[in-house]
């Protein structure tokens, strides 16, 4: 069981209206920072009695996940974080080109918000900087998501959270994480110099090659590490 000691942290967030859904977030965004490992078994005992929350309540916030496609019921067993394939992979991919570069083409004029992305592309320098490369891929998702959030919409933004937990979880399988994730910080800062810039359609284009280029490396991270697709091949 993965250490549950932090989330008591999160117990504050749940008010005095707590909720399945608010206990949902709290730990989807765990599974998004990568305290919850592909595989772990989540503790109904550890994790209520850290957040302070009833078992019915715990229950329907793992339902809720379940059906994001974060976590998976295994009958007798529990409740485990789930382990994607590498056709899940390209599925994250497929929509995240989708969402992001949709976002970016719909800006409109400039100058456009960008200090959330800025603080991301800092935060990715640093943890690089103190070889926090769990560090670099938490800055870059954060990234990401303050990339999604230019579009001003509640149901984007909704839509992207589960997407990019998932993605962390693609993340654990990597075995080399310098390699993978060092050459986008520069990258990240390209696409922010472009939208600091007002050049809207190349921060687009850059974006694109950008999720290709990661969507590629992941896969074959994915088969090199024998992570079986939907059809049971490696």
């Amino acid at each position: 069981m993965a250490d549950v000691q932090g989330l008591a942290d999160d117990r504050a967030l749940l008010g005095r209206t707590s909720t399945a859904e608010r206990v949902s977030d709290i730990l989807r965004s765990r599974i998004a920072e990568g305290f919850f490992p592909p595989g772990t078994r989540l503790s109904e005992e550890s994790i209520g009695g850290a957040l302070g929350v009833s078992r019915n309540t715990l229950r329907e916030a793992f339902r809720l996940l379940t059906h994001e496609r974060l976590l998976e019921h295994q009958l007798n067993r529990g409740v485990f974080v789930r382990m994607l394939t590498d056709a899940d992979v390209e599925d994250i991919y497929r929509t995240r080109s989708l969402v992001e570069c949709a976002v970016v083409r719909g800006l409109g004029e400039p100058p456009y918000a960008v200090d959330g992305l800025a603080g991301a592309v800092s935060d990715g320098r640093r943890a690089a900087r103190a070889d926090d490369w769990k560090g670099v891929s938490t800055a870059n998702i954060h990234f990401h998501r303050e990339l999604v959030a230019l579009a001003g919409s509640a149901r984007t933004d909704e839509l992207m959270r589960s997407v990019f937990a998932e993605l962390r979880l693609a993340f654990h399988v990597v075995d080399e994480p310098r390699r993978l994730h060092e050459p986008y910080l520069a990258r990240n800062r390209q696409i922010l110099t472009a939208l600091q810039e007002g050049r809207r359609d190349e921060a687009e284009r850059l974006l694109a090659e950008y999720l290709d280029d990661s969507r590629r490396r992941v896969v074959d991270a994915y088969r090199r590490s024998g992570a079986k697709d939907e059809r049971g091949s490696g």
